[in-house]
């Protein structure tokens, strides 16, 4: 059973400490890590629950264009 949807994106590096200090400031909405700090890529835990919340701000980085390549993923933790 899954808990988590997994997802990926690359940050606009000059953006990236406000992108994290905005994800963060919602509490429990996904879990955040550098996946390729080479391109800028970051990976996101996202509970099933707020995945349309999450989807939606990320929607919104990308008309700012603070976010790029935004994917959804097998969660690769699954399997863990």
């Amino acid at each position: 059973m899954n808990y988590c949807k997994y997802f990926q994106a690359q940050i606009n590096p000059h953006e990236c400490w406000f992108f994290v200090a905005a994800i963060r400031s919602y509490e429990h909405l996904a879990f955040d890590r550098t996946f390729d700090k080479a391109t800028s890529t970051f990976e996101f835990l996202v509970p099933e629950n707020h995945t349309k919340p999450f989807i939606d701000l990320m929607n919104y980085f990308a008309k700012k264009g603070i976010v790029t390549n935004f994917k959804h993923d097998t969660n690769r933790f699954s399997e863990v």
